[in-house]
């Protein structure tokens, strides 16, 4: 057999991987340095999904009616897809949507939430490689999201009683999911007049486009199980509205129907200057870092508007140009103060999880809710508000990164309470897991016994190469400090060499 044919170093790959992935493999490392960046991008493209959230749910049983009033299932499903499923470019992109393309399961009225959460998830992860004017699409459709954002059962106005359309899809599909709330130069930058952001859209647009989103329904009234919230909602004509819409310089003429209404609507969003500059920063700042250059948003905004061959909101397009920029894939970005972002908390636990194997065999995945401060601060599926864990404007203030103008969406989530409970989580995952959810450590034991080995091993695996010389030193030394010459010794080198790691800053900043 001949020898593998090495594209990118090691240190690359595994770097590249905490960009692409829910964390890297000594496996997926080989596969990125055999392929090179563009080569594995291509293939996970063609990677399909083994199994959707739904499925995995029905798979286990729980569209049952004992579930019916619970979200029983819904960690475990979730969990178990980001830990294991081989399609980890469309798991991170999935979950880089979900970040801005909010929905979360406790928000959600009606029975099971579960299967409604999952089915939106698998909206997102079933489009991530296509077209955003698809998704959007998908997205406005999808039941969970009607809940979540109120349209659901929205009607048009009336004037007898003066209730008017419910404005809050309306508001958050302008500033969350597609345009924002300023005009933005192809680059991102701010367009200004007299020195003052324009803004996108006034309370009249908002009012104007809260028409379309009338008359919108669930397709059938059966409780009973949850099929009706993986269909898409449909257009109740009596209830929408008829009169003429108004919004963003377009008028949609009265007695256009509700479907019609809708493309219309999302045709105006997706061809908006703004679309292009707001969508790629912020899947920029959810996969490689929370401060892009304007020269690398304009780039990717560029593919965002035309892929090449004419076509516009070209996923695979947008994903590849994010990460294979020049600005992505530059190994000394670690040495600026500018570049990377805060590992998300939800990050940092799939990262080990995946680095060392982490199964269950009772497919319980007892991570459960990891939204508690004791825990992750966050939990995938389970924002409070459609604003998310944490804004993508947000800097600390009173900082450092707030002095220098730098945003770090992350460190929302950060507070005194939080940081001692994520280690106090992570050390007890690590040396104990959870119900039955286990690591394999059997490589990293063969090492502990020479603490440069070991910490070299999990500074490349989980770390990615950015643990500085002086921390290597330090957890080597801490891992001296424990005998090598028992089972249990072994083992408790290796606990402390991966927690030492995991609450390590160049560990936290993903670089």
């Amino acid at each position: 057999m001949a020898a593998p044919v090495f594209r990118t170093t090691a240190l690359s790959a595994s770097r590249f991987l905490a960009q692409a992935s829910m964390g890297a493999t000594a496996d997926s490392i080989a596969r990125v340095r055999t392929l090179g960046f563009d080569g594995w991008i291509t293939e996970q493209f063609s990677v399909p999904r083994a199994q959707t959230q739904w499925d995995w749910l029905a798979a286990n049983g729980f569209n049952v009616a004992g579930n019916q009033n619970n979200e029983m299932g819904f960690d475990p499903s979730i969990w178990s897809q980001l830990i294991t499923a081989t399609d980890q470019l469309r798991q991170r992109v999935g979950m880089a949507l979900l970040d801005f393309l909010v929905v979360g399961i406790s928000g959600l009225p009606g029975n099971f939430r579960q299967f409604s959460m999952a089915a939106y998830i698998d909206v997102l992860m079933d489009n991530a490689f296509g077209n955003y004017r698809t998704l959007l699409d998908r997205v406005t459709t999808n039941a969970a999201m009607g809940s979540f954002l109120t349209y659901l059962g929205n009607r048009r106005a009336n004037a007898a009683t003066g209730a008017l359309p419910d404005e809050n899809y309306a508001r958050e599909l302008m500033q969350l999911f597609t345009i924002g709330l300023v005009e933005l130069n192809a680059d991102g930058s701010q367009r200004l007049n007299a020195g003052v952001p324009i803004e996108t859209y006034s309370a009249n647009d908002v009012a104007g486009m809260a028409r379309v989103w009338t008359g919108w329904n669930l397709d059938s009234n059966d409780g009973t199980t949850p099929d009706r919230y993986r269909r898409p909602l449909v257009n109740t004509a009596s209830q929408h509205e008829t009169g003429i819409k108004t919004f963003l310089g377009r008028t949609i003429p009265a007695n256009t129907s509700g479907e019609a209404s809708k493309n219309l609507a999302l045709d105006t969003l997706f061809a908006h200057a703004n679309i292009a500059p707001f969508v790629s920063r912020q899947l920029i700042q959810r996969l490689v870092t929370s401060n892009p250059s304007a020269a690398y948003v304009g780039r990717v905004a560029a593919i965002f508007v035309n892929d090449g061959s004419g076509v516009r909101g070209d996923m695979k397009a947008v994903i590849r140009a994010i990460l294979t920029d020049s600005e992505a894939r530059n190994d000394a970005a670690g040495a600026t103060t500018s570049f990377g972002k805060v590992r998300d908390p939800v990050l940092r636990l799939t990262g080990w999880a995946r680095a060392y194997g982490v199964t269950s065999p009772s497919n319980a995945w007892a991570f459960g809710d990891t939204s508690a401060v004791t825990r992750l601060a966050q939990s995938p599926g389970r924002s409070p508000s459609v604003f998310g864990f944490f804004r993508p404007g947000y800097t600390p203030p009173n900082s450092p990164i707030a002095n220098a103008n730098l945003v770090a969406p992350e460190l929302q989530v950060a507070n005194e309470t939080s940081v001692i409970g994520y280690v106090n989580y992570m050390q007890t995952l690590v040396s104990a897991g959870t119900g039955d959810v286990r690591a394999n450590y059997a490589d990293l034991i063969s090492k502990a016994p020479v603490s440069a080995t070991l910490v070299e091993d999990i500074n490349l695996t989980l770390a990615g190469g950015q643990l500085s010389a002086a921390t290597v030193t330090q957890i080597q030394t801490v891992v001296d400090g424990i005998s090598a010459a028992t089972p249990a010794g072994l083992n408790n080198r290796v606990y402390i060499a991966l927690l030492l790691t995991l609450a390590a800053p160049e560990y936290l900043v993903q670089k």
